[in-house]
C-alpha cells in the first residue's frame, strides 16, 4: 500500500480560513511585463517568472501568498529522488515548499486547477507548480522541477486521477541554488533539516 506522500505524490497543505483572508479571491493577474518573484533561501536566492497570462488563476493565487510575506520564513521541506520513492512506478526529481508555519491561521481558499492542457505549459526543468491532492485542493504549497517530469502533466499518471498538476511559472535564475537544495540532507523524502525561505517578493 502507498503511503500518503507517494500516493498524492506532491499533497497540498489545506489549512483553515482565516478570517483576515477568506473573503479574498484569486482574481486573475494582470497581463503585461513578466512578473519575477526572487525567493531568497539560507543556500542562496532564485528568480521565478510567474506566467500570469497562461495561468493567471494559479498565479495569482501564488503572488497574494507572495505579497501578503505567507512564504517569509517558509521552507522548501521535501526533496524528491530516484532513491527515496520505492512505493512509486511512476517517478520523479522535485523540491518542495510551503509557507510559514506560523501563519497556519490563515489561508485563501482552494483554487481551481488549470490544467498543462488548458494552459499550455509542460513540466519541464525549472517549471514551477501546485500541489495538491485533489484536482481543486491546492492552496499554498509549490514544487519546482529538476529536470523535465511529463507525467506531472495532464494524461500523466504520477498522481492516479491523470489530471496532472497546474505549472504557472519557471526558474529564470538561480537553477544552481534550487539544485543544491535538492541535494541538501534528508530522510526518506523530508529535508533534515528543511531549508529556511528568508524572503520571498516581486522584483521591482
Amino acid at each position: 500500500m502507498r503511503t500518503r506522500w507517494a500516493r498524492w505524490m506532491i499533497a497540498a497543505t489545506a489549512a483553515p480560513l482565516g478570517a483576515g483572508v477568506a473573503s479574498v479571491a484569486a482574481a486573475p493577474a494582470a497581463s503585461g511585463d513578466p512578473v519575477i518573484v526572487v525567493v531568497e533561501t539560507e543556500l542562496g536566492a532564485f528568480e521565478l517568472e510567474v506566467d500570469v497570462d497562461r495561468a493567471p488563476v494559479t498565479a495569482a493565487n501564488f503572488l497574494r501568498y507572495v505579497d501578503g510575506g505567507f512564504y517569509d520564513g517558509g521552507t522548501f521541506f521535501r526533496t524528491v529522488h530516484a532513491d527515496n520513492q520505492p512505493d512509486d512506478s511512476v517517478r520523479i526529481a522535485v523540491v518542495q515548499g510551503g509557507r510559514n508555519p506560523e501563519m497556519d491561521a490563515e489561508s485563501f481558499p482552494p483554487i481551481p486547477l488549470e490544467r498543462t492542457s488548458e494552459t499550455g505549459l509542460r513540466h519541464e526543468d525549472g517549471t514551477v507548480s501546485m500541489a495538491r491532492g485533489g484536482p481543486d485542493t491546492a492552496t499554498q504549497s509549490f514544487f519546482i522541477c529538476i529536470g523535465d517530469q511529463p507525467s506531472l502533466d495532464f494524461g500523466g499518471m504520477r498522481n492516479p486521477d491523470g489530471q496532472g498538476f497546474a505549472a504557472f511559472g519557471r526558474v529564470v535564475a538561480g537553477m544552481d541554488v534550487v539544485r543544491a537544495i535538492h541535494r541538501a540532507p534528508h530522510d526518506a523524502q523530508q529535508l533534515t533539516p528543511p531549508v529556511r525561505i528568508t524572503r520571498a517578493y516581486r522584483k521591482e
